[in-house]
């Protein structure tokens, strides 16, 4: 199996645009990541792509870098499609995230939008709130606790 890691992380100071890679972010409790436009208290903290569905975005002839599609947090070795609302996931050292929503509604046609004829964050994007911060980086590993595996 692949190892599950972080490959990128992006932030951005406004909402609706594109993300700027950064090699290290701090996850804030019940908030998000520090400096992003999308961090709050609410249950879209965090936003998490797989990095082979933006490599396939590629390899069909779009100019896109990781943060283009406006997610925080882009992966390698993680079918994001497989996961289930309440999944539990650490991020590097003893950092954890909730996914709270699978896919998203586009309410405006973003600019990946326009220059793709598509986005894959509405259907490939998932969206976690954080439960326990910490600083994380490229690289780090990433651990997946399903909700049916937790202990009450």
């Amino acid at each position: 199996m692949n190892k599950m890691k972080i490959v990128a992380i992006a932030i951005s100071k406004k909402k609706g645009t594109r993300k700027t890679p950064v090699e290290y972010a701090d996850l804030i409790q019940d908030y998000g990541l520090k400096g992003d436009a999308h961090a709050g208290p609410w249950h879209r903290q965090v936003s998490f792509l797989a990095g082979e569905s933006i490599q396939a975005s590629r390899d069909q002839g779009l100019d896109v870098s990781f943060g283009d599609f406006a997610e925080n947090i882009a992966t390698s070795g993680i079918d994001w499609k497989g996961i289930t609302i309440g999944t539990l996931i650490e991020l590097g050292e003893g950092s954890f995230v909730e996914i709270t929503q699978i896919g998203k509604e586009c309410h405006n046609k973003c600019a990946i939008y326009y220059q793709a004829g598509d986005c894959i964050m509405p259907k490939e994007g998932v969206f976690a709130r954080v439960l326990k911060g910490g600083r994380i980086r490229c690289n780090d590993n990433i651990n997946i606790s399903h909700p049916a595996d937790r202990k009450e």
